[in-house]
């Protein structure tokens, strides 16, 4: 008789022991960074402040966060510029004197080889454009 309990039982351990194999989740990846927009795309600061927000697009859910954490900057061309200065909250200001177009980027420091002027070096880099009268 107890051969036979032990005989009925094993296939129902077999079984509630199946979703855990199968939905351990050993092949997922890990959630990645894909790319990081800001807006506004283009502003005119006209003596004024201007907040920008950077929006990272994920590989998995939340597919989006905003803001997107990481580090801020600007520059002319591909130069460095202390013409527009960015918080690490995305404002930007111009500097007295400031005129032209300046591009203000963030970027993931995660995705980063080495850091150069302009955000170069990183792969996962959002850019907006900054007008100063």
């Amino acid at each position: 008789m107890n051969d036979l309990r032990r005989a009925t039982r094993l296939p129902a351990v077999a079984i509630a022991m199946l979703p855990i194999a199968c939905g351990s989740g050993a092949n997922m990846s890990p959630r990645q960074l894909q790319s990081i927009t800001i807006a506004p795309a283009t502003a005119d600061a006209q003596g004024q402040q201007v907040q920008f927000t950077a929006t990272g697009h994920w590989s998995a859910s939340p597919l989006t966060v905003t803001p997107q954490p990481g580090m801020w900057g600007a520059c002319v061309g591909e130069a460095a510029t202390n013409e527009v200065t960015v918080t690490s909250s995305g404002m930007a200001q111009c500097a007295s004197g400031a005129k032209g177009a300046y591009t203000v980027f963030a970027f993931d420091m995660t995705n980063c080889n080495a850091i150069s002027v302009c955000g170069g070096g990183c792969t996962i880099e959002g850019t907006a454009q900054l007008t100063c009268p």
